[in-house]
């Protein structure tokens, strides 16, 4: 039996649907569903394209990776059922950890799951960060409160949501772009996370928005960083949160008029 036909297997008991009443939705008799289940026949593409759309999981997935070994319910939620990440690696086979620019994070949340795309983004070593798979995003701007304009903050990859712990940081890559949060906890189908400004009411991001996660590791702080006083620190990440959602509120309204 081949991984395709164990997966749709898997995937029909998963629904608890009959043969007949998963092959009746796919639009074909039952006695040449099962040919494809039991291995005895190949399906065509347009059968793999229609039970791909009925399970909504990617075709490659289908054919090459063992589901029963990945439970999709402990999976993340991520655009494509996306469980392999692209990344760069040195000539011993040893991942770099690439370097996502905030002038590029548009075109990260289009390629981040594009091997080409992965290959060009500027890269590092660190030897302290080994047996994981690490990536570098710089602040730019205060974007990442507490960290500086100028700052690389490293962040491991993160699999599932079960290992996400409440009270750590996170980078979240979402719809809405590339953001610092603290993880508080998850919900049916959002995660709640915080500002590091306590200023600010945790929320809500919809777990069907969320591409990316990775675990705050490191902090790379500029050269010529100088720390600010707590307070001032406070008014600083308060007056940019609120110039964020200035901008949220006028694109909001722009797209209305």
């Amino acid at each position: 039996m081949s991984i395709f036909s164990e997966n749709i297997r898997v995937l029909r008991n998963k629904k608890n649907l009959s043969q007949q009443a998963f092959a009746e939705s796919l639009g074909m008799s039952r006695v040449r569903y099962s040919k494809y289940e039991d291995g005895r026949s190949e399906a065509p593409y347009e059968i793999l394209i229609r039970i791909s759309k009925f399970f909504n999981v990617r075709i490659d997935l289908l054919l090459t990776l063992d589901i029963s070994k990945h439970p999709l319910d402990n999976l993340m939620k991520l655009p494509e059922n996306r469980v392999l990440l692209p990344i760069t690696v040195d000539s011993e086979g040893e991942n770099y950890i690439e370097i996502v620019p905030q002038k590029a994070s548009m075109g990260y949340l289009k390629g981040y799951g594009d091997n080409e795309y992965i290959e060009r983004l500027a890269r590092m070593k660190l030897p302290f960060l080994q047996n994981a798979k690490y990536r570098a995003f710089l602040a730019d701007g205060d974007s990442m409160p507490p960290f500086a304009d100028g700052s690389y903050i490293i962040g491991e990859y993160v699999e599932q949501l079960a290992d996400l712990k409440a009270d750590k940081e996170y980078i979240f890559v979402t719809a809405d772009g590339i953001t610092y949060k603290t993880f508080i906890e998850q919900n049916e189908n959002t995660i709640t996370v915080a500002a590091g400004n306590t200023f600010y009411e945790p929320y809500e991001i919809a777990l069907e928005n969320v591409f990316e996660i990775w675990k705050y590791v490191r902090g790379i702080l500029p050269a010529d960083y100088k720390p600010v006083k707590t307070g001032e620190a406070s008014i600083n990440n308060a007056l940019q949160e609120i110039r964020t959602s200035i901008e949220k509120l006028d694109d909001k309204v722009s797209s209305i008029k």
